[in-house]
């Protein structure tokens, strides 16, 4: 009698090379690694790859460390270990808060940076912090590497830039300036797809990135551009109308995404930039 995952192939890999030529040399095949996502494909019968690659044994995918002044995060670096890490708390702490709020424990444990990064799911809770960063993506084949930036990687639903033969390896996300603020609303803070999700930097050229208001996580550039030229937070609430595309979903109307992404643009804007004093007393 078959079963549901009687078709299906695996293959794995001791090492990042050989699992470069792996799929090089046997590709197509569908990488696999926390596979919290990929899983629940399969028992909804969504799951369209029927080969596929493990990588959860690579164990160089793993590393946080740095490239020059960059923090860089191994693909196979998960929830847990960002919430860990002494490095990731000093560079960019608006992950941790959104790696704290993916799951329960047994997701944030098996759960990977770079499967979130690939699956691109708009309501990914992480991929606001990654373009509010600035984040580069390393993707790497048997024969070359390349880095993406963020901003370019996804091409539509789901969809990215990358090619059957690449894998992403790393996460790359420069030196922030400003204070950092990350929100996530949804129907309990977390084990709970976000309804709308937002990171973004407080600065001089203030960054703003929100999740589950279109088909691709992404900067809301009518909004910062309006903050930055202190043109003032309701100026930039009215410029979400063209930044955001929300839909009426299962979890969610536009109109209340709408609403709620107004909310925390301007939420943001008064917890991190002090307001104006006027002069001081002389007497």
């Amino acid at each position: 009698m078959k079963s549901a995952i009687s078709p299906l192939e695996m293959r794995r890999a001791k090492s990042l090379k050989e699992a470069l030529v792996i799929l090089r040399d046997a590709g197509p095949m569908v990488p696999i690694a926390g596979a919290t996502d990929l899983y629940v494909s399969l028992n909804f019968g969504t799951l369209k790859g029927t080969r596929f690659l493990d990588l959860w044994g690579i164990d160089g995918l793993r590393r946080i460390g740095t490239n020059g002044d960059s923090l860089s995060i191994g693909a196979l670096a998960t929830y847990t270990s960002l919430t860990r890490s002494r490095l990731v708390k000093q560079r960019i702490p608006m992950l941790v808060e959104a790696s704290r709020q993916i799951g329960g424990v047994q997701i944030q444990n098996r759960g990977t940076i770079g499967g979130n990064i690939a699956n691109g799911s708009p309501a990914g809770d992480t991929l606001p912090v990654f373009a509010a960063a600035d984040a580069v993506i390393v993707a790497r084949s048997a024969s070359d590497e390349r880095r993406i930036s963020f901003a370019e990687f996804y091409t539509g639903y789901r969809a990215n830039v990358l090619r059957a033969d690449e894998l992403i390896v790393a996460v790359e996300i420069p030196p922030i300036e400003g204070r950092q603020w990350f929100r996530k609303v949804g129907t309990r803070a977390a084990q709970a797809i976000s309804k709308v999700v937002i990171a973004a930097i407080s600065s001089e050229r203030p960054r703003i990135a929100l999740g589950s208001v279109g088909p691709v996580v992404g900067r809301v550039r009518g909004a910062e551009a309006a903050l930055g030229s202190g043109q003032g937070v309701d100026v930039a609430i009215a410029a979400l109308a063209s930044d955001i595309t929300p839909i009426d979903d299962i979890r969610s109307t536009a109109d209340y995404r709408r609403s709620v992404a107004g909310n925390l643009v301007r939420q943001f804007w008064t917890e991190t930039v002090p307001e104006p004093r006027g002069p001081e007393s002389t007497t």
